[in-house]
């Protein structure tokens, strides 16, 4: 080994950037994107537009802030995914009539329609992630994600 080689390995003193928890979640994640792009390829849903889109039928009406609490999305970002959604239809909005600068969001029926249908596509993008594991070590590996999460 060369004293440039041996002066790395000093440094880093066995870390291996593969073995790592961010390392290991980025390639989860990757691995996760690649399949709910392909499983949503019909819907043309961004994870995002999916989570928002979810969660305003699972609700039935909801506040644009709400639904950016519940969706862990910052206000920036559920503006934009929510002006996206009511673009294409999936999504109402109108001033809250208790208080105007509150915008409240609605399914529509479009919408309702493509969440049944992302579902299923989302059921199956699950099961593809989770392949790998068999059904115990699913239910840990979900189990710790909430927890971190």
């Amino acid at each position: 080994m060369t004293a440039a080689e041996t002066a790395s390995a000093d440094v880093l003193d066995g870390y291996l950037v593969e073995d790592q928890v961010g390392f290991l979640l980025r390639r989860a994640h990757q691995r996760h994107a690649a399949l709910f792009q392909d499983g949503m390829a019909a819907s043309d849903l961004t994870p995002m537009q999916f989570t928002a889109l979810i969660k305003v039928v699972e609700l039935g009406r909801t506040t644009q802030n709400q639904l950016g609490r519940l969706a862990a999305m910052d206000p920036a970002t559920v503006q934009g995914v929510v002006r996206r959604l009511i673009a294409r239809g999936l999504l109402t909005a109108a001033p809250d009539p208790m208080d105007r600068r509150t915008l409240v969001l609605a399914p529509t029926h479009l919408g309702a329609e493509m969440a049944a249908q992302a579902v299923a596509c989302a059921r199956r993008i699950t099961e593809a992630t989770l392949a790998p594991l068999d059904t115990a070590e699913q239910a840990v590996l979900l189990s710790l994600l909430r927890k971190i999460a």
